[in-house]
């Protein structure tokens, strides 16, 4: 009984954690599509060779896959793939354990948000989409 409570709500649930959960590459991701340019620049600056397919792939999994895990369309390999890119954004752009002060404990939080952002894309990988979506699952 106890593990029953919200399963009447299940699909609901998960369309409304799939919004929440790409609300931020939706929005960060169409920031990088209107400021490509400065976008690359950003990327250039943290060593990454290749910053403009750096920043293309950024746009693509942020907005694209962000606005693809919205409606449902191919749910489980995209949150798999953004749960991968999410982690490898965690150790590039939020190096803590390089800095000190201020600036460490603001990355350090960065860090772990993405931590947690991975680990709510991986239980979508793993649930699917739910019945309001496109793959229906």
């Amino acid at each position: 009984m106890r593990y029953t409570l919200f399963e009447n709500h299940r699909d609901r649930l998960i369309l409304i954690a799939r919004v929440a959960l790409m609300v931020l590459f939706v929005k960060f991701g169409w920031q990088k599509v209107v400021n490509f340019t400065d976008t690359e620049a950003y990327m250039s600056s943290t060593g990454l060779p290749g910053a403009t397919l750096v920043t293309i792939i950024a746009v693509l999994l942020e907005f694209g896959a962000g606005i693809a895990l919205v409606l449902g369309f191919y749910t489980r390999p995209l949150a798999l793939i953004l749960a991968i890119y999410t982690l490898a954004a965690a150790l590039i752009g939020h190096p803590y354990w390089h800095m000190s002060g201020a600036m460490q404990y603001a990355s350090m939080i960065n860090f772990y948000k993405n931590i947690s952002i991975a680990g709510g894309l991986l239980l979508l990988c793993v649930t699917g989409a739910g019945r309001y979506s496109l793959d229906r699952r």
